[in-house]
């Protein structure tokens, strides 16, 4: 899958730039993923000489590992998975999904080089930072149905959970963007800056675990979207496990196409977005849901329309607040 994302990535970024993308290595570029990942293998490995030997041969495992543990809790048809309906399943992913972080701190300390270590301190203030909108977000959907298994999650979406937590939706998105580090909240790979943040020191294989753990992670941030937002497997006609990988895959069209239009945000725009933004529009949203499931307890259809009306003022009344601070701060 990563490999298949890899090949999409660059082929539609391509059409976006209204360029080609690759087309060299096998029919329209087909096999260009096999070509990188042969050349990846086959680079010497290079550890600086001052560098922590150990610790640097550590960081790529310790931020590989918990990307490939979050697979065993999502659900791709009922039932089917490694711990499909494990009754702390949300509870596991946010847990091993912040772990990551700390391969990524082991890699710029142990590399040794200035770059790497501002790369590094700059993941851990913005892994830390979009993860708690993360979880108000991931809450909104557990107050609707009451549990924290993902089986029994997709089981409860007779109505998309996208329709019902349009602005829980939006915040889950742009917050695991930020955890993706993926444009434009891709500060500690900024090549413009730090040139390429963490990994800096890194070559051959180390290298290649690092690139396997960044689209592993996005592969498991729009699997856990589609579950918890798009009904997972559920789909009229089409088999189930079809309509879970089309749901997967059209999140991660999203991100790769926010990626090819928006530029990089600067540091101070990046942290007051999560602060200043997302946290405060998470509260509200966990609020109103709190109180829909206290007053209606069987949600009716009319309060869709309800939250997307709520969820555009929002949007509408936070857009104008960020412009008029901005404004102020350019005087």
């Amino acid at each position: 899958m990563v490999m298949g994302f890899i090949y999409i990535e660059r082929r539609g970024v391509g059409r976006f730039q209204v360029r080609l993308g690759p087309n060299r290595a096998g029919p329209q570029g087909i096999l260009q993923p096999v070509a990188d990942t042969i050349k990846l293998l086959v680079k010497e490995d290079i550890v600086p000489a001052k560098g922590d030997k150990w610790v640097h041969w550590l960081a790529p495992v310790i931020t590989l590992i918990p990307v490939m543990m979050i697979f065993a809790v999502v659900p791709i048809h009922d039932g089917v998975g490694l711990i499909p309906d494990l009754d702390t399943g949300i509870l596991y992913v946010i847990a091993i999904s912040s772990l990551a972080v700390v391969g990524i701190f082991m890699a710029g300390w142990a590399s040794n080089n200035k770059y790497s270590l501002i790369g590094a301190m700059r993941a851990v203030a913005q892994m830390v930072s979009y993860e708690i909108p993360l979880v108000l977000s991931i809450m909104g959907v557990i107050l609707i149905t009451g549990s924290l298994s993902m089986n029994q999650i997709v089981q409860a979406q007779s109505v998309p959970f996208i329709l019902l937590q349009p602005l829980g939706f939006l915040i889950y998105f742009l917050s695991a963007s930020a955890e993706l580090n993926r444009t434009p909240f891709d500060l500690l790979e900024a090549e413009s800056e730090i040139v390429a943040g963490y990994h800096t020191e890194y070559s051959g294989m180390k290298f290649a675990l690092f690139y396997l753990a960044e689209y592993g992670h996005a592969l498991a941030m729009s699997a856990i979207a589609a579950t918890l937002f798009l009904g997972g497997w559920l789909g009229p006609g089409l088999p189930s496990f079809l309509w879970f990988v089309i749901k997967v895959l059209f999140i991660f069209f999203i991100i790769f196409w926010i990626r090819s239009t928006l530029p990089r945000l600067r540091v101070d725009q990046l942290m007051g977005f999560a602060w200043k933004c997302l946290f405060p529009l998470a509260l509200i949203n966990l609020f109103i849901t709190g109180a829909e499931v206290i007053i209606w307890e069987a949600l009716p259809w009319w309060l869709v329309i309800v939250n997307l009306f709520i969820t555009t003022v929002l949007l509408v009344l936070w857009s104008k607040l960020f412009r008029s601070g901005r404004e102020k701060i350019a005087v």
